[in-house]
């Protein structure tokens, strides 16, 4: 049954057709599981809010059979993207499009998105108000049989899976995912993509070498270019740890031969160094450099102060100026090096 009460909170309309005649292959071979055991048909709960199903209390069999997985499904064949958030979506925000298929993808699940844990080695103010980390009781329980469950279904598949370990915490601080990743990283139709601070990528290599040679991608977020900036940004967080572990990942690239990006959450503490973390990521050997605007998850007294992306700000214009310099920046990789779907529209 359709939350239309999420949809309204989310500002999607459900009414809309968006007309588009390629198809978006998230809601076919996409899910999303929470800390709760909630199911989204979307690699973004903020993109297609509607849990499908619940993983504590049904099989995932039944929850990717579920009419309402198939309700979602058809928003996608219909070419209305009625669900859908398309102003925050990064890909319908996207106006350099590419790779979306002309016909409606086979349903069948290659990407399993795991966001069951937030324990995480940081408290970066844009994301939450205080340290989290689950370390026992009920709660370390419930998420380790959530993470059970996840790797019973993906031992008995015979087609590959790719696994998205840490939208929520840090999968090589997280308990659970620490856990999971053990158990899963020698199954042989398993491959990886990671988020992560990138703290602890050198430590965890020495431990999970064997997940490291099934690495698609690995995501390291990064609010700040400088010292100053990035542990303001990222509470606990060393600005020399994190450089020790980007020059680390740099040398082992190539052995193993994964994707490397960074991602940079631009407010208005670090809007100014958008042009430095391009470079940083440059001198680290990033394949990608995704500047992504703040989002609004209540954990400031006043997120407008925040948000230098909204034309009220007070700093706006500068930000502008700027983004001006990324976008031609831009204009010079052809490779799509930088990234901005959601800041603004080339």
């Amino acid at each position: 049954m359709i939350n239309q009460r999420l949809f309204d909170w989310y500002g999607i309309d459900t009414n809309k057709n968006l007309g588009l005649k390629t198809f978006c292959p998230r809601p076919f071979d996409t899910i999303l599981i929470d800390k709760n055991g909630s199911c989204f048909a979307c690699e973004c709960t903020a993109w297609l809010p509607q849990s499908i199903g619940n993983l504590s209390i049904q099989s995932l069999e039944d929850i990717l059979n579920s009419s309402l997985r198939q309700h979602l499904q058809q928003s996608i064949s219909n070419g209305s993207y009625r669900y859908c958030n398309n102003k925050q979506c990064s890909y319908l925000l996207d106006t350099r499009p590419e790779g979306w298929p002309a016909l409606p993808h086979v349903s069948q699940i290659k990407h399993i998105r795991l966001a069951i844990d937030d324990s995480c080695n940081l408290s970066c103010p844009s994301c939450r108000k205080y340290k989290i980390f689950v370390k026992s009781g009920k709660t370390l329980e419930k998420r380790i049989q959530l993470a059970k469950r996840i790797v019973d279904y993906v031992a008995v598949q015979k087609h590959g899976i790719n696994l998205h370990v840490g939208s929520d915490g840090d999968p090589f601080a997280s308990l659970v995912y620490r856990y999971f990743i053990k158990q899963v990283k020698n199954l042989p139709n398993v491959r990886f993509s990671i988020q992560t601070n990138g703290l602890l990528v050198k430590k965890m290599h020495q431990r999970h070498e064997d997940m490291f040679k099934k690495l698609d991608v690995l995501n390291i977020s990064i609010d700040g270019a400088t010292k100053e900036t990035y542990e303001h940004l990222r509470r606990e967080g060393s600005y020399a740890k994190i450089i020790e572990n980007l020059e680390f990942v740099a040398s082992i690239k190539p052995k193993y031969d994964f994707k490397f990006r960074i991602h940079f959450v631009v407010q208005a503490e670090n809007y100014k160094e958008m042009p430095n973390i391009i470079q940083l990521a440059q001198k680290y050997s990033a394949d990608n450099v995704w500047l992504n605007k703040i989002n609004d998850w209540n954990t400031f007294k006043d997120f407008k102060d925040k948000n230098v992306m909204n034309p009220s700000h007070k700093e706006y214009n500068e930000y502008s100026s700027v983004l001006n310099t990324v976008k031609e920046k831009i204009q010079k990789y052809s490779n799509r090096f930088i990234e901005i779907p959601t800041l603004d529209n080339l």
